[in-house]
């Protein structure tokens, strides 16, 4: 029997998602298949200190009965020091669930095509533009998918244009509309304006995570959710959809709210699932995604379709929509680990070839 490959679950970060990363990575380490595959666990600190495995490991253990934790290293560990370095590139592969900034927006993959790593999931291009809720916008719009009206501000516009501005989210968007951060997820920094007089404070919320906004009609409707898996002739799953009591699907709601749920498969006539499974995939392939992508959408009235985002690295605990989507088309959670190891071997082995 051939020897267990290394792989490297790489988690934590310096974003806001840091605790979100730390709860999926738990996830994958309880059920990845120890026989195929030697884990080896890899967290990042909120202050961007890599710890060794050992490390790693301690400071699991101290956050083990919580949930949505932070970890922590010594206050002398910093930055990426030469033993992680080497650990890195001593792996068969990594399996990166850093969400958000520093991890999900092609920084990270960046790095490890540096090291030449094998990794899971998008790579540099796809990951930065999968962050980048502008840019994404403007790319899936261009692949002629539906998506929201929306216009993108940075902060030095919003502090020299205000004003006008604010007259231009009126005639475009109106109210109610939505203002997030272009580069952040779990929807941190996202709020609901309900009027010229939220605008400002909303704006100042959004730019304290990015230093671009997009302001979004909002679309009062269902949420649906696709996982998408592959890389070049990627598969759609069944369709999820998720039910929350909060105004919208907010953080707490995600993470913290009993009352909000997970409906799969989703109650939709077939002739739009399907619809909807074939938009997924060429959002994914819009923004040349591989490996895994979890493509959100509202449904407006009467069930117009709008996609919302892609995901590039979707939360990945066992109760995740990503996994239960493939769960209910009968791919188990540690199945579809191992997939995901074997798709992001199989990219790498095709980068391996070219000049």
């Amino acid at each position: 029997m051939a020897s267990p490959l290394r792989v490297g679950i790489l988690f934590g970060g310096r974003s806001a998602e840091h605790e979100v990363s730390v709860v999926s990575a738990q996830g994958v380490m309880g059920a990845i298949d120890r026989e195929r595959f030697q884990l080896v666990p890899l967290g990042v600190t909120k202050d961007g200190a890599w710890l060794t495995p050992e490390e790693t490991q301690t400071a699991l253990a101290a956050i083990n009965a919580e949930r949505l934790a932070a970890l922590s290293g010594s206050p002398s560990v910093e930055g990426i020091r030469p033993q992680v370095l080497t650990t890195l590139r001593e792996l068969d592969a990594v399996f990166p669930l850093v969400h958000g900034t520093f991890g999900e927006d092609g920084s990270l993959q960046g790095l490890l095509e540096m090291l030449d790593v094998a990794y899971v999931g998008a790579g540099v291009a796809a990951s930065a533009v999968g962050m980048d809720k502008a840019l994404q916008q403007m790319i899936l719009r261009q692949a002629g998918l539906p998506v929201p009206q929306s216009l993108a501000v940075t902060e030095s516009r919003w502090q020299e244009e205000g004003p006008a501005l604010i007259r231009e989210v009126e005639k475009q968007l109106g109210y109610p509309c939505f203002v997030k951060p272009a580069n952040s997820g779990s929807s941190i920094g996202t709020s609901k304006v309900r009027s010229r007089e939220d605008l400002a404070d909303a704006m100042a919320q959004a730019f304290r995570y990015d230093r671009k906004t997009m302001v979004e009609q909002a679309i009062e409707g269902r949420q649906v959710e696709c996982s998408v898996l592959g890389n070049d002739h990627p598969q759609a799953s069944p369709l999820g959809e998720i039910v929350f009591t909060r105004e919208f699907y907010d953080y707490v709601a995600k993470y913290e709210d009993p009352t909000t749920r997970l409906i799969i498969p989703a109650e939709l006539p077939p002739e739009l699932a399907r619809d909807l499974q074939a938009m997924a995939i060429a959002a994914f392939q819009a923004v040349d995604c591989a490996g895994m992508g979890r493509v959100d959408f509202f449904l407006g009235p009467d069930d117009r379709p709008y996609v919302n985002e892609i995901n590039t690295i979707p939360g990945f605990t066992p109760v995740s929509m990503y996994p239960k989507l493939w769960e209910a088309a009968g791919l188990s959670y540690r199945d579809l680990i191992t997939r995901l190891i074997e798709l992001g071997l199989e990219r790498h082995r095709e980068r391996q070839r070219r000049v």
